[in-house]
């Protein structure tokens, strides 16, 4: 196998065949591929859940993981959050001239060992080469389907006093990512929260049935994901600021640069609006997760007649939060 991608291996032919065979089908496949332009597969007669998504994360390998494991725990975690059992993941592949193949193999073994943690299966892919300098590396776009189950799921249905539960600690993706990027000098010893949620969300959804929604606050962070829902289903939300859970490398690097963690990226969090009265239930059950061990609750909702996030702040004023403005720094995830 050659050690750096050319565009010959773009062009269908020897190089694509060995390409596939020797990288992907090595780490997806289970022998017993039939070389179809489609995948085969079986779901049931339920309702299916379907997202897309794409990863261009600079750089690529970041602490706590890579543009592979972020690929497979960003699109489980779309389903997860929707509801949805993961089920199957398709993954096209954009590679620059010249990427390691090295690095590329060890891009698809991240992605395969997520898989294989979450227990969905990657069905079907496609590769294509571009010229070098018209791409920046390797770029993954991402489908995946996940299947309703019977009696669980999310009710869209508020009340005032629901409380609003955010499963750990804001903006530890970002502050990694931004830090291993090595462009601002600071050097701070925090991994991604990168990680695939779908199991732990699975049990909340099984033993509880005061979920009223759930949602992964990824770009635009916790408060723009918050905006959102509001919004959408015109109710009040308000969180305290006291409660909302950050780690002191993430405070002391916004701190410094003047960046707010309520918007930073998350890639392994998940926002949970439940009945009041399931609250502990939901919290107790997340907890019992290494992703979930520093679940809270941070807010609730105190209106259902205008959409908008308030926040409280430690001194007891209140001011509304809007979604995030611009970008605080590209290419995060």
């Amino acid at each position: 196998m050659e050690k750096f991608i050319s565009l010959a291996h773009g062009d269908g032919g020897e190089l694509s065949h060995r390409l596939i065979r020797d990288v992907f089908i090595n780490a997806f496949g289970d022998g017993n591929e039939a070389m179809f332009d489609a995948a085969s597969v079986i779901i049931s007669n339920s309702k299916i859940a379907v997202t897309t998504d794409s990863f261009v994360i600079k750089p690529i390998f970041f602490p706590g993981g890579s543009i592979g494991k972020l690929a497979v725990a960003g699109t489980v975690n779309d389903l997860a959050v929707s509801g949805a059992k993961p089920v199957y993941l398709t993954c096209g592949f954009i590679i620059e001239e010249g990427f390691p193949v090295a690095d590329l193999r060890q891009i698809v073994l991240d992605m395969a060992n997520e898989a294989r943690k979450t227990g969905v299966v990657i069905v079907a892919g496609d590769t294509k080469v571009v010229e070098r300098g018209s791409a920046d590396g390797v770029y993954i776009n991402t489908t995946g389907i996940g299947v309703y189950q019977p009696n669980m799921g999310c009710s869209l249905e508020f009340e005032e006093g629901d409380a609003i539960i955010v499963s750990g600690t804001i903006g530890d993706h970002g502050i990694a990512v931004l830090t291993a990027r090595g462009e601002l000098g600071i050097t701070v010893p925090i991994n991604s929260d990168c990680a695939s949620l779908n199991t732990m969300l699975d049990e909340v959804l099984q033993h509880s049935k005061g979920v009223r929604i759930m949602r992964d606050p990824t770009r635009g962070g916790l408060a723009t994901t918050l905006v959102e829902i509001a919004e959408d289903f015109n109710i009040t939300m308000k969180i305290n600021e006291i409660d909302v859970p950050v780690k002191g490398e993430v405070h002391g690097v916004c701190d410094l640069l003047g960046f707010d963690p309520l918007y930073l990226a998350n890639e392994g969090k998940a926002i949970i609006v439940v009945a009041e009265n399931e609250r502990n239930k939901v919290i107790d059950i997340l907890r019992e997760f290494p992703e979930g061990e520093n679940a809270v609750v941070i807010g609730t909702i105190i209106g259902k007649e205008k959409g908008q996030l308030l926040l409280e702040t430690p001194l007891g004023s209140k001011r509304i939060l809007n979604r995030l403005s611009g970008t605080m720094f590209p290419r995060i995830c």
